[in-house]
């Protein structure tokens, strides 16, 4: 017994040092010289130094705002295709990185997509709960830009009989009902929420910085409710005070290699480059970018890219 208990004393020991430890960074080296030709305004960096003691690599793209880049969507309508193909659909647009987490049956979008001011893409408004026939309506983390490059990210609510999606800027609400079909009236989101006037737009989730602090809100947003230690390959973004975005992709299940992120951990890597806000996007296999038509991370679905139903371009 006396056996047992301090077994149990360890590994409560060992879980509280792991959750409240701070990461260690690694250390970023540029490499922007092999994605060129690459504007001004944007470069790109690239780790492969041990993070908390694992094999890791990661690359991230800063794009700083000076009006000669800007951000778009494309979706699949219905079909996926791989970021390469997406690369040589949309006219070789200079960065495609995979975004929406989606359904592998119908190929649906699960997260908004806005292109050029309008939603192609809607949230899942309705999560159910279990063993009961109520609802979780959760609000959605996602990433925005609008018409002057300006980013913000926020907690969306999208329907789709609206033109526009609504935002909450401070925190996530999660309300719960009997509506598969939640309107605003159900989420009771009104006066918080306001009308999300973005030119372009990715939701994901969730959401991990919060005015420069860790915040990471998959409780609240119903999203990954128990795996926030889970290490997994990633793609995420983030904004700094000045506007420049990073975009930051990590390789994972690989091991000995690269043994991917937790969401903790991916929050305070963001707060390290100082970012003030940061989203985590869809993971896994999905996790692709492409600089110049170029790989960075290898993917881990067997080597390949996942096709995906949606990504974010910089042109």
């Amino acid at each position: 017994m006396k056996y047992i208990s301090l077994t149990k004393k360890l590994l409560i020991v060992t879980l509280l040092v792991t959750f409240f430890m701070p990461a260690a960074f690694s250390q970023w080296k540029n490499v922007s010289d092999r994605y060129q030709p690459l504007p001004a305004d944007m470069d790109v960096f690239y780790t492969d130094d041990l993070f908390n003691g694992r094999a890791f690599q990661a690359y991230y793209a800063v794009i700083r705002p000076s009006g000669k880049t800007r951000f778009e969507t494309a979706v699949g309508n219905g079909k996926r295709f791989t970021p390469q193909e997406y690369y040589e659909r949309e006219g070789k647009p200079l960065m495609v990185v995979n975004t929406t987490f989606f359904s592998f049956e119908t190929n649906q979008n699960l997260n908004m997509v806005v292109k050029n001011g309008k939603l192609v893409a809607y949230n899942v408004s309705a999560v159910s709960v279990k063993d009961t026939d109520s609802f979780y309506y959760p609000t959605t983390g996602a990433f925005g830009i609008s018409k002057k490059q300006v980013p913000d990210i926020a907690w969306t609510f999208t329907d789709s009989s609206k033109k526009h999606a609504y935002a909450l800027q401070q925190h996530p609400s999660v309300v719960k009902g009997t509506a598969s079909k939640p309107s605003l009236k159900n989420l009771q989101l009104k006066p918080a929420a306001r009308k999300w006037k973005v030119e372009t737009a990715v939701g994901g989730g969730p959401v991990l910085v919060q005015n420069g602090m860790v915040r990471v809100t998959n409780t609240e947003e119903r999203k990954f409710v128990t795996g926030l230690l889970d290490l997994h390959p990633r793609t995420a973004i983030g904004y700094k005070p000045d506007g420049s975005v990073i975009i930051l992709i990590v390789a994972g299940r690989m091991p000995g290699i690269a043994e991917g992120i937790n969401l903790k951990e991916l929050a305070e890597l963001f707060v390290s480059l100082g970012c003030v806000e940061a989203l985590n996007l869809d993971g896994g296999g999905s996790s692709c970018m492409l600089i110049n038509g170029k790989e960075t991370i290898t993917p881990s679905s067997k080597g390949e890219q996942r096709p995906v139903p949606a990504v974010l371009m910089v042109r």
